[in-house]
């Protein structure tokens, strides 16, 4: 809208203070309550679309190495790095925490469990000859 003359200019600032006691209600009724608090933040983690979450990640696994891995190279590999060095870390070893899922690493612990062998199998009992116990005797 463009304001040609002050009643235009007083019927925009009537409609803007509308619109400002509407959104402080909206505000009042997200934080009137525990409840409401944290509904509100709960919201920002589940919603219909993958797109407008806060946290759009497929499980907890990728978020978690999204952290710890850059933390965890820094901290070993690159201790004596300078910081150039530690920040290309950091962007790339975030980068690639986005191929750790949960299904990738079940997938890959299968596969070592499939060759470690099974300690499960029973032991043949030691024949040292003699019979078992009779009530001849």
């Amino acid at each position: 809208m463009t304001i040609n003359n002050i009643d235009d200019l007083r019927a925009e600032i009537a409609v803007l203070k509308a619109q400002k006691t509407v959104q402080e209600a909206a505000i009042k009724e997200h934080f009137a309550s525990p409840k409401a608090i944290f509904q509100t933040l709960f919201s920002a983690f589940k919603t219909s679309d993958v797109k407008e979450s806060l946290f759009n990640h497929e499980d907890l696994l990728s978020f978690i190495s999204r952290f710890f891995l850059p933390f965890a190279l820094n901290k070993t590999f690159f201790r004596k790095s300078n910081f150039l060095i530690k920040a290309l870390v950091g962007l790339v070893s975030q980068k690639a925490s986005g191929f750790i899922t949960q299904d990738n690493v079940t997938s890959v612990w299968d596969k070592i469990k499939s060759f470690i062998p099974s300690r499960k199998a029973k032991k043949k009992p030691v024949d040292y000859g003699i019979p078992p116990y009779s009530e001849t005797y």
